[in-house]
């Protein structure tokens, strides 16, 4: 990712990194999965698609097409009826089929460790690359979806208009060694309290360290 030269807010990284850990001691990815293969797989699918949804699709897909070989050699309509519960279910369908085709040919049919080999397949980006080196490669990672994009600007940790420029900043202001497990929590926070609309500032442990969350309660006085 190219460089920027953005000043960021100046908030207590440190504080709110500790916060949000003891706030979720937890945290983890949310969707099921046995191998590399099914979580990629599944990642794919969660676009637009809640991680509930994935994960009762996914049994049956997965009873059916164990491999990606597996998967590679069945018919894009018939792998398409078997995920049309998650959205955009046929851009999907073709795309982790031409995945799968890539990694059967490619790959020896396994899902590579490394982050520039994923994004080169068909329907993976960059957040769902991230997910599957930081989850089934223990390779630190910040994936940032929408629930991290909003949490990181709202605490100040980011200061961007983008997911990539938010990846990138949270890469600059948190320690490699937890850039996995901030995901998770800022997962979790997103879900559980910092959600969209009305979000929990009065109920949220780090509101004294969130400059967003302090003016909304300011203004509601």
């Amino acid at each position: 990712m190219a460089t920027e030269k953005v000043t960021l807010p100046r908030v207590p990284v440190k504080k709110i990194l500790a916060a949000l850990a003891e706030a979720h001691p937890d945290a983890h990815t949310a969707l099921d999965f046995e191998n590399p293969f099914q979580l990629l797989v599944a990642t794919m699918l969660s676009a637009q698609c809640t991680d509930k949804t994935v994960n009762a699709v996914t049994p049956a897909l997965f009873a059916r097409c164990p491999t990606a070989a597996a998967m590679a050699a069945l018919p894009v309509p018939d792998l398409g009826a078997l995920i049309q519960r998650c959205g955009l279910w046929r851009s999907k369908a073709q795309h982790i089929h031409d995945a799968c085709a890539i990694l059967e040919t490619e790959h020896g049919g396994e899902v590579p460790a490394d982050h520039a080999a994923l994004v080169r397949l068909p329907g993976v980006g960059r957040k769902t690359a991230n997910v599957v080196v930081s989850n089934a490669f223990a390779i630190p990672a910040i994936a940032v979806d929408t629930h991290v994009f909003r949490v990181a600007n709202r605490l100040g940790l980011a200061a961007a208009r983008t997911p990539e420029e938010t990846e990138r900043q949270l890469m600059r202001r948190i320690p490699r060694r937890d850039w996995s497990r901030a995901h998770h929590w800022l997962i979790w926070h997103g879900r559980q309290v910092c959600i969209a609309r009305n979000p929990r500032c009065t109920a949220c442990t780090l509101l004294p360290f969130c400059p967003t969350g302090r003016a909304r309660v300011r203004a509601a006085t």
